[in-house]
C-alpha cells in the first residue's frame, strides 16, 4: 500500500518545549484504565497476557497463601497509570513507539487496594537509530502509592519518538519480512503447543533460596503465535490509551488534535490501531500489526512469576524491546540464574532472559532481581 499521509516532523521548537517539562510534575494525567485492584481487573488483565496463575485469579485458592487472598500480578501496575504505558507528551503527531521499563516493586499490591500515581517526564535523549533515523528516548519516571500511602512500586518507561514517514522509507529491521506471510505447519502448531502443555506455575511448591544454582536454566515460555485476537485480548485488560468510541473518542481528538489519524473512510481514528490494522501498520514501516510493547515486559515478568512460586518476590526487572512482533510471530523467552546474594537479612537470585522469535530474532531482553524464602 502507497500511503498518501504525510505526518508531523519533529522539530527543535517542539523539542525545546519539551524540554521545558523535565523534572516537572505532570498534573493534568488522563484518568488509568484501573484505580483499583479489584477481583475482576487483576484477572482480566492475567488473562490478558495468558497467566492463569490461580494465585491472581482464584480467590478459593490465594485464601491459603501467605497473603490469604489474591494479589496484582506484577505488571498489573501498568493499568494504573498511562505515563508508564507510554502515554507520552509533546511532539504532536509524532510517532510513540513503547520500548522499555525498569521497575521496583517494593509490596504486594492486594486486592481491592487503591492506587495512586506521581510522575514527571525524567530525560530526553537523542538516538541515531537503523530502525527510523533520528529518534528521542523520551523517559517518564512513575511511583505507585496505596491507599495507606505507603509506595508500592516504582519505575521509569520510555516510549522513542520517530518520524513515520522516515521510519516508512527506512524501515531496514524488517527487510527480510515486510509484506511476507508465512504459513505454519500443522506440526509445527502441535510441537510448540506442547509448550503450553507442560507449563510449570510453582504455586505451592516453594522454590528456596538455597535450591537455587547459578546457571540454572529457567523453563521456556511460548507466546503465540501472534493473532490480532491477542492483541485485542491485551487491550482488554489493559485498556488501551487511545481506544475511544464516539463522543468520548470526539473529546479526546477536540483536546488533542494531534492525535488522531484519518482512516481510509477520512474519518480520524486512533493511532493505537498499528495493533489491529495491517495497512496502517506498514504506514509507520513495521511488517504489520504487531504487539504491545507493555504487553511483552510482562510476558517477561510472567515467565519469573511462574518459576518463583507463591513465596517468591519479583523485586526489580528492567526490560528492552527490540524489535515489534507482527501477526503470526512466536516467541521464546528463556533464561537463567546469574547470581544468588543477600542484602539486608533477605535471600535473592538475579535472572536474566532473552526473548527471540521462531526465526530466530531478537525480540526483547530482560533482567530480573526475585526475593526466595530461605531454609534458614
Amino acid at each position: 500500500m502507497t500511503s498518501a499521509n504525510k505526518f508531523p516532523k519533529i522539530t527543535e521548537e517542539g523539542l525545546n518545549e519539551l524540554r521545558e517539562r523535565i523534572g516537572v510534575k505532570i498534573t493534568n494525567t488522563v484518568e488509568p484504565w484501573n484505580y483499583e485492584a479489584t477481583r475482576d481487573a487483576i484477572r482480566h488483565y492475567a488473562h490478558g497476557i495468558g497467566d492463569d496463575n490461580p494465585l491472581w485469579c482464584d480467590p478459593e485458592y490465594a485464601k491459603g497463601t501467605k497473603y490469604g487472598d489474591i494479589v496484582a500480578l506484577p505488571s498489573f501496575m501498568f493499568t494504573t497509570s498511562r505515563i508508564i504505558s507510554g502515554y507520552c507528551g509533546g511532539l504532536s503527531g509524532v510517532h510513540a513507539m513503547w520500548a522499555g521499563a525498569d521497575w521496583t516493586w517494593h509490596k504486594p499490591v492486594m486486592r481491592n487496594d487503591e492506587i495512586h500515581t506521581e510522575a514527571y517526564l525524567k530525560d530526553l535523549i537523542e538516538h541515531q537509530t537503523r530502525f527510523a533515523g533520528r529518534s528521542f528516548q523520551q523517559i517518564y519516571h512513575v511511583d505507585f502509592f496505596n491507599q495507606h500511602g505507603d509506595k508500592v512500586t516504582e519505575a521509569d518507561s520510555w516510549v522513542f519518538r520517530t518520524d513515520r514517514d522516515e521510519a516508512r522509507e527506512r524501515g531496514t529491521k524488517y527487510d527480510s519480512v515486510k509484506g511476507k506471510v508465512e504459513q505454519l505447519s500443522d506440526e509445527q502448531l502441535a510441537e510448540w503447543g506442547k509448550l503450553y502443555a507442560n507449563e510449570e506455575i510453582r504455586g505451592a511448591n516453594t522454590r528456596y533460596w538455597e535450591d537455587v544454582t547459578e546457571g540454572e536454566e529457567l523453563q521456556r515460555m511460548m507466546k503465540g503465535p501472534m493473532t490480532v485476537t491477542g492483541f485485542i485480548c491485551y487491550a482488554q485488560g489493559w485498556g488501551g490509551l487511545y481506544i475511544r468510541s464516539n463522543k468520548l473518542a470526539w473529546k479526546m481528538q477536540q483536546a488533542h488534535p494531534g492525535l488522531a489519524i484519518k482512516n481510509r473512510f477520512n474519518i480520524p481514528d486512533c493511532p493505537e490501531r498499528v495493533h489491529w490494522d495491517d495497512d496502517f501498520a506498514k504506514e509507520v514501516g513495521t511488517p504489520g500489526a504487531y504487539d504491545y510493547g507493555p504487553e511483552r515486559t510482562s510476558w517477561l515478568t510472567h515467565h519469573c512469576t511462574n518459576w518463583m512460586g507463591d513465596d517468591g518476590f519479583l523485586h526489580k526487572h528492567k526490560s528492552q524491546i527490540r524489535r515489534h512482533n507482527p501477526d503470526g510471530d512466536v516467541i521464546f523467552i528463556d533464561g537463567s540464574v546469574t547470581r544468588k546474594f543477600e542484602e539486608d537479612g533477605k535471600f535473592y537470585v538475579e535472572v536474566a532472559q532473552r526473548a527471540e522469535t521462531h526465526r530466530g530474532e531478537l525480540s526483547a531482553t530482560g533482567s530480573a532481581i526475585i526475593q526466595l524464602p530461605s531454609r534458614g
